[in-house]
């Protein structure tokens, strides 16, 4: 079974080689010309470096590659190599594909069979879906061999386009990713040495998640505002199909109930809804918004979770912090009755809840901003008025026709 300092090690290096590659790929995105431009749908108002995907990519290899050599790991790394180099070549396919995007626009049908070739990839290699508990309900369902493919394909689809769309404020998207792969990480090691046979120690759904973890802290501090460097859709997909795959790894091969003495989590594949709650539910309200407004799928827009909170008067950085901090708190609600098979303690977590709403909803900078908001649209209407009294009316808006001149006689 691997150790505590294994899995710390894997997380430093992964960290540690992110924060140290990413200036030098800032210097060759610039030099490339690689560069995201300021647009009436962006938020930064200067070109941007976009390959920090790139990056990320080379911090996961580092780690996973470190992890191989070292043999922290080494039932994982025999008996499950072919699923780990289904993951590897997987996030490779992914990171290729995104950074394509970024350097030259690729049409979403052909983002969409590049993601759909790093799923299949997974899918042969054994990331698949095998068994699926429905939550609070009794009985197991079997994904026969029909459908595993789809269903897997769509997971990985689905993880990686909401990995994406979130991606819209500096650091919001390595921030999540970061907790919800701290918090899986926790899940998925839990049920390895839970000694109830739940999950098998030489799983290797910890290891990309704690890995993972690493990547997204090694990235933050050249991400959060103000940003230096941007993921790109390189580094947003790659981590959206990471996370796919740790998921698939432990809620899809999972045939074995667990449950706490009190609230009950034997539904593995419902806990990744929990931790990936923020991507899921803004991905859910995009396709919504856009089926209802009969725009395409692939559309940009500025209706997303932290366009919203920046309207409502939010600055960036508190906005990131809110979105992080309901990621952390879904993430808790899971975790605190897992480890401690209790379920009074969700109290305070309800009340940090509670609390958290008011910040989100009735901050005193949400007041000033509706305020500002409807003073600025008074002085436009009283513009506009102004506007109107101010043209001419009737007759006088008629100009009178010169009087004819005639020559002075000589």
């Amino acid at each position: 079974m691997p150790t505590t300092p294994a899995y710390v090690a894997a997380f430093l290096i992964a960290l540690v080689v992110t924060f140290a590659v990413t200036p030098v790929v800032k210097w060759a995105s610039r030099r490339l010309g690689v560069l995201a431009m300021p647009s009436d749908r962006a938020m930064h108002d200067k070109p941007m470096p976009l390959l920090g995907g790139v990056a990320m990519l080379i911090g996961f290899l580092a780690a996973m590659g470190i992890a191989w050599l070292t043999g922290g790991f080494p039932a994982m790394f025999t008996d499950q190599m072919p699923t780990i180099i289904g993951v590897v070549v997987g996030a490779c396919i992914l990171c290729g594909v995104g950074t394509l995007d970024d350097v030259r626009d690729v049409s979403a049908p052909a983002k969409t069979a590049g993601i759909v070739l790093a799923a299949s990839v997974m899918y042969l290699f054994g990331v698949t879906m095998l068994y699926f508990r429905p939550p609070f309900l009794d009985g197991l369902f079997v994904v026969g061999p029909g459908l595993a493919p789809l269903i897997t394909v769509l997971w990985v689809l689905g993880m990686a386009n909401a990995v994406n769309l979130i991606d819209g404020l500096d650091g919001l998207a390595a921030g999540i990713v970061a907790i919800a792969a701290g918090a899986f990480f926790l899940y998925g090691h839990k049920l390895a040495t839970a000694g109830v046979e739940v999950l098998p120690p030489d799983n290797p759904s910890p290891l990309i998640c704690v890995i993972t973890a690493g990547v997204c802290l090694g990235f933050l501090p050249h991400n959060f505002n103000p940003a230096r460097i941007f993921m790109g859709d390189g580094g947003a997909l790659m981590l959206g199909g990471l996370m796919a795959a740790s998921t698939i790894l432990v809620g899809g091969q999972t045939s074995e109930e667990y449950s706490g003495q009190v609230f009950f989590f034997f539904a593995p594949l419902f806990i990744p809804f929990f931790v990936m709650a923020i991507p899921i539910i803004d991905t859910a309200f995009a396709i919504i918004r856009r089926a209802r407004n009969r725009s395409g799928l692939a559309e940009a827009d500025k209706d997303h979770l932290h366009h919203r909170l920046m309207r409502l008067g939010h600055g960036q950085r508190r906005s990131v912090a809110i979105l992080w901090l309901w990621s952390g708190l879904l993430s808790l609600f899971v975790l605190y009755p897992v480890y401690t098979g209790k379920g009074n303690g969700l109290v305070p977590i309800a009340v940090a809840w509670l609390a958290l709403i008011l910040l989100t909803f009735f901050h005193p900078g949400t007041r000033r901003a509706r305020l500002q908001e409807a003073a600025e649209e008074e002085h436009r209407r009283l513009e506009q008025v102004a506007a109107v009294s101010e043209e001419p009316v009737g007759d006088d808006a008629v100009d009178a026709p010169a009087e004819p001149t005639h020559p002075a006689p000589s």
